[in-house]
């Protein structure tokens, strides 16, 4: 820092806030530090009796804050995203679309160990919309070392930390299994549900069958409705372990790839999920357990957004949910800004 007087500091960078009181009126920063002083600007800081003010002096391999502020957000916005203007070393970034925020969460926090600089970010994994926030960047000191902003560029790797895959509508195939249903002992309930869920994401049933415990007939029809098109078959029923429950069964038998039957959620630990391969693409195949019908959350709402947004689904990632996998099923939800789903 230096010292300088009023006159002399035009064009020169604030060290340090300079505060304006006016007595019932403001108590605040007419000026905030990192500012660039102006002709327009001497007058005010004379009625706030600032003779004298410290400003920066550049120095070789330092960066000011603001300039640091530009690198970091570089490495961390991408596609489908906007920024805000820099102020005071710090830079937010919001969606430009409906979509799925994803984090590359061991580059965000080999970031965030070097010091001196900060990325702060919503959960990813989660569906946002157009306009939400989803990080805020900063640089702590007025400078900082060109070097240490040359290891964040290393260690965020090739690619921005944050991105998000928009949704893409997709037309689905719903399976209803169960001699109740079947037969016409109870009225089809389930369904109304997930096309209510689907709907949120411009999704929509395009085919719909009813069979018995028959899992046949299930295979065959999920291998039908996957042949006419649809982009994701949804099961619904039989998912248990009692006998007459054969929707698992069916499911493995159409040769799709079964990533997880099980899964450390509640309400939804017999949730299954598969991948069908048709003509180089991967269809999900879902097997929805009965809570999904009647629970206001459930695993099927953390895994629906991924799916919306083609992003694959691994069993290592399902087993990660146990810690927050529990739903706590407040009386008022406020899902997704709860813990739930907020897996490791």
């Amino acid at each position: 820092m230096k010292l300088m007087a009023v006159q002399d500091a035009v064009g020169q960078v604030l060290c340090h806030d300079i505060t304006q009181i006016i007595k019932g009126v403001t108590k605040d920063a007419v000026f905030r530090k990192g500012h660039i002083i102006t002709e327009e600007d001497i007058p005010v800081l004379l009625s706030v009796g600032k003779d004298h003010v410290y400003i920066w002096e550049k120095e070789e391999g330092m960066l000011h804050e603001n300039e640091a502020a530009e690198i970091l957000c570089q490495i961390c916005m991408n596609d489908h995203m906007e920024r805000s203007q820099v102020k005071e070393g710090k830079i937010e970034l919001s969606a430009a679309c409906d979509g799925l925020f994803k984090i590359n969460r061991e580059a965000l926090r080999k970031v965030n160990s070097l010091g001196e600089m900060m990325i702060a970010a919503r959960h990813g994994d989660f569906p946002v919309k157009k306009g939400d926030k989803l990080a805020g960047t900063r640089i702590i000191p007025l400078v900082i070392e060109k070097e240490k902003m040359e290891k964040a560029r290393q260690a965020a790797g090739p690619e921005p930390i944050f991105s998000l895959l928009p949704f893409h509508p997709k037309k689905a195939g719903v399976v209803t299994t169960g001699n109740e249903v079947f037969y016409g002992r109870i009225q089809d309930t389930f369904t109304p549900v997930i096309e209510e869920k689907l709907n949120e994401y411009g999704a929509a049933v395009t085919e719909h069958v009813v069979w018995n415990d028959d899992n046949e007939k299930i295979t065959k029809s999920i291998i039908e409705m996957i042949d006419g098109g649809v982009e994701m078959v949804i099961c619904t029923g039989g998912m248990s372990v009692d006998p007459d429950d054969k929707t698992p069964l069916a499911i493995k038998n159409t040769g799709a790839e079964i990533v997880s039957y099980g899964a450390p959620v509640l309400p939804g630990a017999m949730f299954l999920l598969a991948y069908y391969e048709k003509n180089g693409k991967e269809i999900p195949v879902l097997g929805l357990p009965g809570c999904v019908m009647y629970s206001k959350r459930t695993i099927f709402d953390l895994v629906l957004p991924r799916i919306m947004a083609d992003d694959p689904v691994t069993a290592g990632e399902l087993a990660g949910l146990g810690e927050g996998g529990l739903c706590l099923n407040c009386p008022l939800c406020t899902f997704p800004n709860c813990g739930f789903g907020k897996g490791v």
